[in-house]
């Protein structure tokens, strides 16, 4: 794989090839025109043509001599073309935004330091060089005020290439000097002649932006020299913003193309200007296609020509007809009209960026099965959104400016939130286009934060499913951090500890499965022993939790497992907990946890089987099933398709030693709703107790369920209410447990012990009412009775108040006799059952207290029969 990586579209160099010590001299058109040796990955060499005509660097090299060796160490093959008159610039991959920002090229290999020497070569021989090859100058070639260290080196006008590099090397003659890390003269050689010539006066002729815009995805005008005379719609230039100005054509300088767009972005580079909004302006520079944006850039000259009307901002509507639509409007004063919601936030504090759509966007398999109609989804998707930029290149910025007020944990915008006021100019990055806003966007909560699952409440029992996002305790005793997951130090740990603790009290739960816990046993110091001592420190005594332990000592050899816990005064554990790893759960996937619960106010059994399916990343790339089918199912989909297959006909196997028809499969899936391993399980009989339009989590501005709950018939006839509760999918990735990329008054701010951003899945919480459990009591029981045609037989029981079922049988012997109830208030029986035999039974449901009257009729002769009464409370 190449470690270039082009940053333009204008025709570039590059290409690599080795080689030995060059010694023959070759045509030096091509200099090396700036050095710059800076701070870390600061590293750039800029290149210059010094020729009437363009050249073609197909077969020059850069290469970088270490240490004095005689071999290269690094070779650079450069390919492409670069203009007469122009540098081409050349950075570290790695290096600060400001050289990235006018690098035409970047490349991640090892770069020189100031000890090491640097070669220009092509297929002629030697074309320029610094410093002397096969030489070890100790730290760098020259003296303090002009060294190959720790410097930006400017050639000097006046100096000429360096084609014997096994000389000794003079860097006062050949360079000025600037200090460590000015790049301000970076790809703006001082030796170049002015390629945009005079730039005449406001009101000369011009190029028009429309005909620089074209009616295509690219400039007809890339890498020309023109003249532009426009109004300023947007002025970003101050410090760390995008140094850019964008400016427009009066409507009376506009075309009637609607495929040609009016507005332009001015790269400032070094220059400085003291514009503002509504500055008419003419400026000299070059037409550039930067990552497919069209952009002014090597400004020459500007000329401020008074001011103008700005233009109205031209009215966008979503969703667009294609993706190319904005096209049209790249560099343009827009407005959207219409009020829009915030379907991802997961790049605000590192690029200070949200993505806004008509409405929550959800994954094509959330709410459709694979085929078309979840392909016109994702269509439909595609043309809904536009991010809502900050203005800013900025990465981790010390302040986030969304929403109005400024990023704070209790100043949070969540997905789904609302965005009104949107005026700016439409740029490009990145791939997609953004709006720069000109004006504060107004931010409206309506998709608020609840301190608790919202739930009926009616019901006795709740189970719950939670990913807790890599829950590593390091050695439980406040060391060994970091791990290989989770928290970096015992101080994120803690701070993670207390979201998830307060996130899993809030759900008030009675069974929760846990995924991604450290999986390091059952110990006193393993972690999920750590999350239930936390739970067990803040909640009261009568409702303690524990956790489920299998035979195993670990569940699976993964470094994350699956776990059950459980409050110990709702449920009882019944048989064995088990695990399995049996084929599709001896790899990729995670093993399951499975284990039966009574229920102590009903007697009622339940089992519980926790899962933790393979991702869908990390894909094989080998054509199998399992490689991405771009159905939307991502990688392993046959693997997780195996894994509920098999779930399904082992948990009907009662693998816990316990039968019941009370059975739920819980757990990150990482499957939506409508893809095959979900199908699969409802194709078992189990029923998906979350509708389509739920979701637990947001990815690439797409919501929907990752995870599940699912349950046999017979439990889910049991539910009550279900809910996944939004505290993770919805809120900004910024605001967890993590202080990386934060200054020390982010560490604070963005941060709170509360549930909120505790884990990036929402966890999904399930209601069910199980029937009290009933008091049984015989109150009668009769053996060996006999009786002839026409003599009934009467027997009295007494009933007290608080009685649910009466229920009377007669079975047994031979013949053949009726039954019949009565109670002291009516003279007519209040069941009667006349089947052949002997086998009669009548109930009673709240039956009224007081006397009731049971009566064996017989309708032939019989005897040997058994009469039972017995009530329920």
């Amino acid at each position: 794989m190449s470690n270039f990586n082009h940053l333009k579209r204008l025709p570039s160099l590059i290409a690599l090839s080795l080689g030995t010590l060059v010694a023959t001299q070759a045509q030096a058109d091509i200099i090396i025109s700036e050095y710059i040796e800076g701070s870390s990955y600061n590293k750039a060499i800029e290149l210059y043509n010094n020729s009437s005509n363009a050249i073609s660097l197909d077969d020059y090299q850069l290469k970088f001599y270490f240490n004095g060796n005689t071999s290269a160490s690094t070779t650079m093959s450069l390919s492409g073309t670069i203009a007469s008159q122009q540098t081409f610039v050349i950075a570290n991959n790695r290096a600060d935004a400001a050289i990235l920002n006018v690098a035409d090229l970047t490349n991640g290999s090892s770069w020189f330091n100031g000890d090491d020497a640097i070669e220009l070569v092509n297929s002629s021989g030697l074309v320029d060089s610094i410093g002397q090859v096969g030489t070890d100058p100790g730290s760098y070639w020259g003296d303090s005020t002009a060294k190959t260290q720790n410097m930006t080196l400017l050639r000097k006008p006046s100096s000429s290439a360096d084609t014997n590099s096994g000389d000794a090397y003079d860097v006062a003659g050949q360079w000025d000097t600037l200090a460590q890390d000015d790049f301000s003269d970076l790809g703006q050689y001082a030796g170049g002649s002015d390629p945009v010539g005079e730039i005449g006066a406001c009101g000369d002729s011009k190029t028009f932006i429309h005909e620089i815009q074209g009616s295509g995805l690219v400039s007809p005008l890339d890498g020309q020299s023109v003249v532009i005379e426009a109004v300023v719609t947007a002025d970003f230039s101050a410090s760390g913003q995008l140094n850019s100005y964008f400016v427009q054509e009066t409507a009376a300088e506009q075309d009637t193309d609607s495929a040609t767009s009016e507005g332009l972005m001015v790269w400032l580079g070094s220059n400085t200007y003291n514009l503002s909004v509504g500055d008419r302006v003419r400026i000299a520079g070059t037409v550039d296609e930067y990552y497919d944006k069209t952009q002014l850039t090597n400004i020459t000259d500007l000329i401020n020509c008074g001011t103008s009307p700005v233009p109205a901002p031209t009215v966008i509507q979503l969703p667009l007809t294609s993706e190319n639509d904005l096209e049209s409007q790249e560099g343009m004063l827009v407005e959207f009209q219409q009020s829009l919601k915030v379907t991802e936030n997961y790049n605000l504090g590192r690029y200070g960026e949200l993505v806004l759509a008509t409405d929550r966007l959800f994954q094509p398999t959330q709410l459709h099965r694979p085929g078309n109609d979840a392909q016109q989804l994702a269509d439909a998707n595609a043309l809904s959104t536009i991010v809502l930029d900050d203005y800013s290149m900025a990465q981790n910025p010390e302040t986030v400016i969304y929403p109005t007020g400024d990023l704070s944990f209790y100043n949070t915008v969540r997905t789904g939130d609302t965005v009104s006021n949107l005026v700016g100019v439409i740029d490009y990055g990145f791939g997609v286009y953004r709006l720069q806003p000109t004006q504060q966007p107004s931010f409206s909560s309506t998709n608020t934060r609840t301190t608790a699952p919202q739930l009926a409440g009616t019901g006795n029992l709740r189970v719950a499913s939670f990913n807790v996002l890599n829950y590593f305790n390091g050695d439980g005793q406040g060391g060994g951090f970091p791990t290989a997951r989770g928290a970096d130090t015992f101080t994120e740990f803690q701070r993670q500890r207390d979201k998830i603790i307060n996130a899993i009290l809030a759900m008030d739960a009675d069974i929760i499965g846990i995924m991604e816990v450290e999986n390091d046993g059952f110990g006193s110091d393993s972690a999920i022993q750590d999350l239930v001592n936390g739970l067990n420190s803040l909640a009261p005594a009568n409702e303690q939790y524990a956790f489920s332990q299998p035979a195993s000592s670990q569940v699976g050899t993964d470094a994350i497992a699956v776990g059950i816990i459980y409050r110990s005064s709702s449920v009882t554990e019944e048989g064995t907990a088990v695990t399995t790893n049996a084929y599709p759960f001896d790899a990729k996937n995670r093993q399951p946890l499975v284990q039966t619960f009574k229920h102590s106010e009903s007697g009622e059994l339940i089992t519980v089987a926790v899962n933790h399916f393979k991702s869908k990343g990390s894909c094989p790339s080998d054509g199998s099933a399992n490689d991405d089918q771009g159905d939307f199912q991502g990688c392993w989909n046959e693997r997780r398709t195996e894994a509920s297959t098999y779930l399904a006909s082992w948990l009907a196997t009662n693998p816990t030693g316990v039968s019941t028809s009370n059975i739920m499969i819980l757990g990150d899936l990482n499957a939506y709703a409508k893809e095959d391993p979900v199908h699969e399980i409802e194709q078992n009989g189990y029923v998906n107790l979350t509708q389509p339009t739920d979701y637990s989590y947001v990815f690439k501005g797409w919501s929907g369920s990752l995870d599940h709950a699912l349950a046999t018939g017979d439990l889910a006839n049991k539910l009550v209410d279900v809910t996944e509760w939004h505290i993770n999918a919805d809120e900004p990735r910024i605001l967890d447990y993590n202080v990386e990329y934060k200054t020390p008054e982010q560490i604070q701010n963005y941060y709170s012990t509360d549930a909120y951003r505790s884990s990036d899945h929402d966890p999904i919480i399930a209601e069910f009412n199980f029937a009290a459990a009933q008091s049984h009591s015989e109150v009668m029981a009769l053996d060996g009775l006999w009786g002839l045609p026409f003599f009934p037989r009467v027997y009295s029981v007494e009933l007290p108040d608080d009685v649910n079922n009466l229920e009377v049988k007669l079975n047994g012997g031979w013949g053949n006799a009726d039954l019949f109830l009565y109670n002291s208030n009516t003279n007519k029986p209040l069941c009667r059952s006349k089947k052949h035999g002997n086998q009669e039974q009548c109930v009673m449901t709240n039956p009224q207290s007081g006397t009731w009257y049971i009566v064996i009729k017989p309708s032939w002769f019989y005897a040997g029969v058994s009469l039972n009464a017995n009530i329920a409370k």
